[in-house]
């Protein structure tokens, strides 16, 4: 077996995933290994985000097979090559891959199950939304190897608060899905055997949206978090009046006054 079709492998594709037109769900497909984060796996996700990124697909659904979410990083490869260029181009490489779901115009939802850790938690953080199983955990636990994680830090940073996400940090140690839910990592909790339904039911409101205000709210939210608070009006008030002007929005608008559905909505 060829790289490429191994590392095809290691991510499986399913489009109109639940039964649901426009959702696809990737899962990462190294059960084994609890979904670390390996070369293959990274330049596995990356393609399918790439692919999915030019689709018509409206949300995306990232799950892990198997008993757990994702690892992080896979340990073993990383220590086979220990010189400063590898781990500095490991690191690019997955801070690409985590960059690429915040720029894709769908939304993406963590299906969290098991354990998220390191790399793996940074991974939910990253992804716009998440639900998670009762008996899912999550740690930053790389201090407890001697390795803070940094590039983990920086979504951790930017869903809890401040103090929340040091402590995760600093300490290594796990948090349920409860206090995960409470801190702002994930947004809906459900038992194990509900997780795929209430995932599908998250889905199902987004779809029902138009996509070209999903797209554009998508990205307005994120560049603006970044900016200080005149440029993010100055932004979000062209945003608006953009997103003003497409026919799904005047639509509505007029449906609203009307008093009737939406023709999008029929």
């Amino acid at each position: 077996m060829n790289a490429n079709a191994e590392n095809a492998s290691l991510v499986t594709t399913e489009t109109d995933a639940y039964g649901i037109p426009g959702v696809v769900r990737l899962t990462m497909n190294r059960p084994d290994a609890f979904n670390a984060l390996s070369e293959g796996l990274l330049d596995a996700l990356q393609a399918a985000l790439n692919d999915v990124a030019s689709s018509p697909a409206r949300v995306v659904v990232i799950a892990g097979a198997g008993r757990a979410f994702c690892a992080g990083h896979d340990l073993k490869e990383m220590r086979a090559a220990p010189s400063l260029a590898y781990y500095q181009a490991l690191f690019a490489r997955c801070t690409k891959l985590m960059m690429t779901i915040q720029r894709l115009p769908q939304p993406v939802i963590a299906r969290v199950h098991g354990i998220a850790t390191a790399a793996g938690c940074q991974l939910v953080a990253m992804c716009d939304l998440a639900v998670a199983a009762d008996t899912a955990r999550f740690a930053v636990s790389g201090v407890n190897l001697g390795l803070f994680c940094a590039t983990p830090s920086v979504p951790l940073s930017r869903n809890l608060s401040r103090k929340a996400a040091l402590e995760m940090l600093l300490t290594g140690d796990f948090i349920d899905a409860a206090e995960a839910k409470q801190q702002g990592l994930v947004n809906r909790v459900v038992p194990m055997d509900a997780l795929d339904a209430e995932v599908a039911r998250l889905a199902t409101s987004i779809c029902a949206k138009p996509v070209e205000a999903v797209s554009a709210g998508k990205g307005l939210f994120y560049r603006q978090l970044e900016m200080g608070i005149e440029a993010a009006y100055q932004l979000a008030v062209q945003t608006m009046a953009c997103n003003m002007m497409d026919d799904s929005a005047l639509e509505g608008v007029q449906a609203f006054i009307d008093k009737r559905p939406p023709g999008w909505q029929r």
